[in-house]
């Protein structure tokens, strides 16, 4: 019931590429679970922005009223990272001792808000629901932690899809709780859900 809402909420998006890209951005309304209405997007082009400083911006919707007031930081990605089986970050034992020195007792008053890492495996999915008329689907796996969010890329026209992948995220919260959930792609569409786990990081 807000014609001026005010959301402040951050979210962190991991970008890895060196190609152009740009960031799309909508705003939707809801009447109730059933209803939603486009009401505008806007799109920033990342790599017009200056790297390492917050870019206070004021986009206007595209062919609709209204503008959006947004703060964009563009900064070198730390601790976050995706990587093949073979070369998982912290496979090496003397990088797992390292960070073991660096997550003891002694140093936990260090830096108060470094409090560790997350390293996930995403090996495979079996016996996945059929999305497709062809009795397959097209499954790609999201990790979400807080507000990070990472994926794997899509396996076509499987039920049993491996993927071999290595997510790495920086915990920036001990009570948040890792989500996993399996989707089918569906080309221009919004992609189907396949199913979801939830792991609090205190069970691990």
């Amino acid at each position: 019931k807000s014609a001026n809402p005010q959301w402040r909420e951050q979210f962190d998006f991991h970008y890895f590429s060196d190609r152009k890209d740009m960031l799309d951005i909508e705003v939707w309304r809801k009447d109730n679970k059933k209803h939603e209405e486009l009401l505008g997007r806007c799109q920033v082009d990342i790599t017009a922005l200056p790297m390492k400083q917050t870019n206070c911006l004021e986009l206007p919707l595209e062919k609709q009223p209204g503008s959006l007031l947004m703060l964009i930081a563009v900064a070198p990605c730390t601790g976050v990272s995706i990587s093949d089986l073979c070369v998982c970050p912290l496979g090496d034992p003397s990088e797992r001792q390292q960070i073991s020195q660096r997550y003891c007792i002694k140093s936990s008053f260090r830096d108060m808000k470094d409090i560790g890492f997350l390293q996930v495996k995403v090996l495979k999915a079996v016996d996945l629901l059929a999305a497709d008329f062809s009795g397959k689907s097209d499954p790609f796996c999201v990790l979400e932690l807080g507000n990070d969010s990472l994926q794997t890329h899509t396996v076509y026209k499987n039920l049993n899809p491996e993927w071999n992948k290595v997510f790495t995220f920086p915990i920036k919260d001990i009570h948040d709780v890792l989500e996993v959930t399996v989707f089918d792609e569906d080309g221009d569409k919004p992609p189907d859900f396949l199913g979801k786990v939830a792991i609090p990081l205190l069970s691990v």
